[in-house]
């Protein structure tokens, strides 16, 4: 018995591994996998994978385009410059859908309406893909991941004449509301996001770039259709649903809350200056600091890198760059007039920042709200301490 099974498990290795070198049979079957999304931020959005089953060639394996390498030189540099390679990747079926089973992750499988010749075409485009010289491709979190790269190479067997219809109650969103729809607002992740990527975000996706979003891949071929106006999907089942669990109560280390307790610090010691008539240099400092270095972090991503959706952010009129050249003023026991304008601009920059998400040019973190606010009243009460303090002229 133990012979028997160790021959099946080399004869199936075998099988991925020469899966270039098979013509496909009429049992053959192409799916589309969709995996719910996990509990850590980059399993936060789900995944998509392609199931490759032909009962008489002994195959049943797994394309994926979400592989990357933390390991690889640069990993993190990449990564932050917009220039990390993702790669396909390709597993045993039954190895694919164990790992997602063990991290408790819905599984839907959707079979395509593939003639023949389309499931070879479409079989030899991902082992043409696989082939190491053509693995890897340039991520973009919009437009070119695991979920647009589904999309892409069911377009390619269709010869670009898949129509895609609007799902049932499809309501359009932004991108950023999308990744709400996906990222709990009240966490890290949203807030990192939300400092992270620009206005750009805040713009209406089309019905189709919705797809960026694996789930949407499910929703959207679901109601898809193709030439003589046959369904993209013959047929569509949950393979896996993941068992409930009980989420745990996090708000008390939430942005929302850790802001709020630190706005409520800085509005005290600005109240108790404000009553004693002198200035907390200390605190001054730290808060200058803090948006000068989030500022500069802004500045890089809008100009420094590839990254489409961290431009035109405006998340620099709190996080105001040149705050990091005024640590050393606000230090100072004497200043002069023109840091009270400075101050005064400041607080005009915030005033804007509500105007632009009030009118929705863009979407702030709502973790930032007490932090916001606590910055506006310390930025008024060092305005009217300098003027206090600076000689009439």
């Amino acid at each position: 018995m133990r012979n028997s099974l160790f021959f099946l498990l080399i004869l199936l290795t075998l099988q991925v591994g020469t899966a270039q070198e098979i013509t496909l049979s009429n049992q053959a079957q192409i799916s589309v996998l969709t995996i719910a999304p996990g509990a850590s931020l980059n399993d936060a959005f789900g995944h998509n994978a392609f199931r490759i089953k032909d009962p008489s060639n002994f195959l049943d394996i797994t394309y994926d385009f979400g592989r990357y390498d933390f390991d690889a030189p640069n990993f993190y540099l990449n990564f932050a410059r917009g220039k990390l390679n993702y790669s396909i990747g390709k597993d045993n079926y039954n190895t694919f859908l164990s790992y997602y089973i063990y991290t408790n992750r819905t599984v839907r499988e959707q079979v395509l309406n593939l003639k023949q010749s389309e499931k070879q075409s479409l079989y030899n485009d991902l082992v043409i893909n696989y082939k190491p010289e053509n693995r890897e491709y340039l991520y973009d979190f919009f437009y070119n991941n695991c979920a647009t790269k589904i999309e892409d190479v069911v377009n390619k067997t269709f010869k670009n004449q898949v129509q895609y219809h609007d799902p049932k109650d499809f309501e359009p969103e932004t991108f950023r509301e999308l990744i709400h729809d996906k990222v709990k607002l009240n966490s890290w992740g949203s807030l990192g996001i939300d400092i992270a990527l620009g206005s750009v975000i805040d713009v209406q996706a089309t019905p189709v770039q919705h797809m960026f979003l694996p789930s949407n891949i499910y929703n959207f071929f679901a109601a898809a259709t193709i030439p003589g106006n046959q369904p993209l999907v013959t047929e569509s089942h949950v393979i896996f649903q993941e068992k409930p669990v009980k989420e745990p109560n996090m708000f008390f280390t939430s942005p929302l809350f850790i802001f709020g307790v630190i706005g409520l610090l800085i509005i005290y010691i600005t109240y108790r200056d404000s009553k004693r008539g002198k200035r907390s240099k200390w605190l001054d400092f730290i808060l200058f600091l803090f948006t000068g270095i989030i500022g500069i972090g802004i500045l890089l991503l809008w100009f420094a890198t590839d990254h489409s959706a961290t431009q035109q952010n405006y998340n620099l009129l709190w996080a105001f760059a040149l705050n990091i050249l005024m640590i050393d003023v606000v230090l100072r026991e004497n200043i002069k007039r023109w840091f009270l304008g400075y101050v005064k601009f400041l607080i005009i920059m915030l005033c804007l920042l509500t105007l632009h998400w009030l009118i929705g040019v863009q979407v702030f973190a709502i973790g930032l709200i007490p932090l916001l606010i606590a910055l506006f009243v310390r930025y008024v009460f060092l305005s009217r301490y300098l003027k206090k303090q600076l000689p009439t002229t």
